[in-house]
């Protein structure tokens, strides 16, 4: 863009460290031109303590005319000119290059150049987010000179309209252009081409939390966690964020991936949150802590609903790559409203598209006096818009009534598989959660050589005779897992017809198990034992209340069927070892399995 012929007021394109302002002819009723140099001092310094990969993030922004210090300006130039040689950028180096030019103590010597080498930001991409602060700096003093400009002009005798319309006009485009050019304009900084967008954004990634097959936490996707007051929101959040710091590595007892930074937002109660935290806390995870988990106490600077970048700028401004908040009400000025809700919810897309994992706590809405106590909760009894939700990735909800110390935790926004249910024991006082035992459904089907259906397995997992379709559902994607991993192999049935339809019967793959022992010069050969499933033990299993032993096709299961132990992973709980008991279905005698083996 050519520069203005009226009164300049960027530096100047010579380079010139001592290059000044012409402003005899202008007026700035409110100070100085626009200019942020606590933004141009984060470029320079990343460019020279990160060297290549953020120098090629900036300059695909900025021009050497960007800057407003024409200090920075001359660095600027001198940090290019090293990098076209492929010769070091660190601050000795620029330090020695404007020594020979001669402008080394006008920029402020070689101790200004280390003090804010030393100050950068942490990463490429943080260099690439303030050269975007001093390129729209850039643009708006060009703006303003513009605008000056043409007042002057149309306030000149014999002054024309169309040619100083046309003038702006070029001005502006030559300008439109450039910002197109540099690929930072808001038409185009975050256009990715298609095969980018398919391999990179969409690629296989690990979760945050839980495995591959049943994701908790997704990376790129915010997690909700969902209750009323008291039942553990913030005591499981705490575990989660503990683990992304590095003090366990497990949450739940499902594996936690760890992060840099944390920046927890204790907007609800922060003195309760702090007296929660402290019970996780020991002397010896200080050093970890205070590095790796910031905290903001109380209210934010404005709702994010009214700045919805603030979440991003926050995160970047402290090098945090993962942001808790706590609670949700306090983030937004509305819950309730559309509009808001999906404000906020841009501010959420926002933080996620820089990198930043977002975890928020939010309550419930107050349940009503018709409703049915026990009944598996739904995303409508998530207080609020529905656009809270549907911005989240996945939203966890927690049902109990404040202080239980179990509650059940139900899945119900997913990014992969279900969790869940499950049934979680707080331990109060040290701030640990536990998964109670659970059906080990590999087990199961190890004890149950006939087989076992969907509705079979739903049976078991909620102790419901008829159980819902939902419940099913989830019984028939757990069995399907055990197949896709190879443990498990079905029987597909039949549709309905004049006798009835017949359901899909999983059975294990782990039928036989062989194993010999060699032969020793003091031992006698060892028999070759060959271990089967294992008969039922109806001597020891009491058997489930007398009506479900109508329907040949539901399960007895005792209350430690083919159980495994949950863990909180903060400290080893002291359990006794069950025995999983099953008795097997009751099959009528006609019914044989086709194709046994």
């Amino acid at each position: 863009m050519s520069q203005p012929t009226g009164p300049a007021y960027g530096p100047s394109s010579s380079g010139a460290a001592d290059a000044v302002f012409d402003d005899e002819h202008a007026v700035f009723p409110k100070g100085t031109p626009p200019n942020d140099l606590d933004a141009e001092r984060a470029v320079i310094g990343a460019c020279m303590a990160l060297g290549a990969p953020a120098i090629d993030a900036a300059r695909a922004t900025l021009d050497a005319g960007d800057f407003y210090r024409p200090a920075h300006e001359t660095i600027w130039r001198a940090i290019l000119d090293l990098t076209f040689e492929g010769a070091p950028t660190a601050a000795v180096a620029v330090a020695d290059r404007l020594r020979g030019t001669g402008v080394l103590d006008r920029v402020g010597g070689v101790d200004y150049l280390v003090r804010i080498a030393a100050e950068a930001p942490p990463s490429a991409n943080n260099a690439d987010y303030y050269a975007v602060i001093v390129r729209r700096e850039s643009d708006l003093r060009k703006l303003h000179a513009t605008g000056i400009r043409t007042v002057q002009q149309a306030l000149l005798p014999g002054a024309q309209p169309d040619e100083i319309r046309s003038a702006l006009d070029a001005e502006v485009r030559e300008g439109r252009e450039r910002a197109l050019a540099s690929g930072n304009s808001r038409l185009s900084r975050f256009m990715v081409d298609g095969w980018a967008f398919v391999t990179k954004t969409g690629a296989d990634k690990e979760p945050l939390w839980g495995t591959r097959g049943e994701t908790a936490w997704a990376a790129g996707e915010s997690l909700m966690i969902v209750g009323a007051p008291g039942v553990g929101k913030t005591t499981i959040a705490h575990q989660v964020i503990f683990a992304r710091i590095g003090l366990v590595d497990s949450a739940l007892g499902m594996p936690v991936a760890e992060s840099k930074r944390v920046l927890y937002l204790a907007m609800d109660r922060p003195q309760q949150i702090a007296r929660a935290m402290a019970r996780l806390v020991r002397p010896e995870h200080e050093k970890l802590v205070r590095e790796r988990l910031l905290i903001w106490e109380g209210p934010l600077p404005s709702s994010l609903d009214k700045e919805p970048s603030l979440l991003a700028e926050m995160a970047t401004a402290h090098g945090a790559d993962t942001i808790v908040i706590d609670s949700l009400k306090d983030a937004v000025s509305t819950l309730v409203d559309d509009s808001l809700a999906i404000a906020y919810n841009s501010a959420r897309n926002r933080a996620l598209r820089e990198g930043v994992q977002v975890m928020e706590l939010h309550h419930q809405r107050k349940a009503t006096a018709d409703a049915p106590r026990g009944q598996r909760p739904a995303l409508d009894r998530v207080y609020g818009s529905t656009w809270l939700t549907s911005g989240a990735g996945s939203v966890l909800f927690i049902a109990g009534e404040a202080g239980d110390p179990v509650v059940n935790l139900h899945h119900l926004k997913t990014v992969t598989g279900e969790i869940g249910p499950l049934t979680v024991v707080h331990d109060h006082e040290a701030g640990t959660s536990a998964v109670e035992e659970t059906i080990d459904i590999a087990e199961l089907l190890r004890a149950t050589p006939d087989g076992v259906t969907a509705k079979q397995l739903a049976t078991a997992m909620t102790g419901d005779k008829k159980p819902e379709a939902a419940a099913i559902g989830r019984a028939r994607r757990r069995l399907n897992t055990q197949v896709k991993s190879g443990l498990a192999e079905v029987e597909k049935g039949s549709a309905g017809g004049i006798g009835g339809g017949k359901e899909d019967r999983y059975f294990t793959t782990a039928r036989h198990i062989t194993a010999s022992a060699p032969p020793t010069a003091v031992e006698q050969p060892a028999i070759p034992l060959t271990v089967v499933p294992a008969a039922p033990l109806a001597s020891t299993a009491p058997t489930l209340p007398e009506p479900l032993l109508t329907d040949a096709e539901s399960l007895r299961v005792t209350a430690a069927t083919a159980a495994s132990p949950g863990t909180g992973r903060f400290r080893e709980r002291s359990r006794t070892p069950t025995t999983a008991t099953v008795v097997q279905p009751v099959v009528a005698p006609d019914a044989p399995r086709k194709n046994r083996r």
